[in-house]
């Protein structure tokens, strides 16, 4: 396993990816498959925009395994007080193999050198994630709409 810089080329495993983790979410809906697909991309789209325009400063890394990506990992550490886990997310083949516990307590023990905390947003809906954050010592500081602000404290 390795991480590295995303390039523009990676936006089409990225695409991917997102269309991936949201399949589950819009497969009971009575749209043709071209609707679906168009609905993601456009999603794709917003989000990808989104983190781009309001993490400028954060890491936006590709995790590969074998020179092929296996998921993304987007980390601010710079501009933040705390360093901030903007958003981990791998394919379902590469979930619940500790690939995501390994990154978080890299992200913790990196932190921890510079005496700052790790924050990140999780789903409220997400209880797979949520289990992990927890178990490995984040702790539920807001709820933002659908989201909760977890962090862990650096001591």
């Amino acid at each position: 396993m390795r991480l590295r810089a995303a390039t523009e080329r990676d936006l089409v495993f990225m695409r991917e990816l997102y269309g991936v983790l949201r399949a589950d979410e819009l497969a009971p809906l009575p749209w043709p498959n071209a609707t679906k697909q168009t609905f993601l991309d456009d999603q794709f789209a917003l989000q990808h925009l989104h983190f781009v325009r309001h993490y400028a400063a954060a890491d936006f890394l590709v995790i590969e395994h074998d020179h092929s990506p296996v998921g993304r990992f987007y980390l601010l550490h710079e501009a933040a007080a705390d360093f901030m886990i903007v958003d981990i997310a791998l394919l379902p083949t590469w979930r619940q193999l500790g690939v995501g516990t390994e990154l978080i307590r890299a992200t913790q023990n990196r932190a921890s050198s510079f005496g700052r905390g790790v924050a990140l947003h999780v789903d409220q809906r997400n209880t797979a994630a949520r289990r992990l954050y927890e178990r490995l010592g984040f702790q539920v500081v807001a709820e933002e709409g659908p989201y909760q602000r977890m962090l862990w404290q650096y001591e």
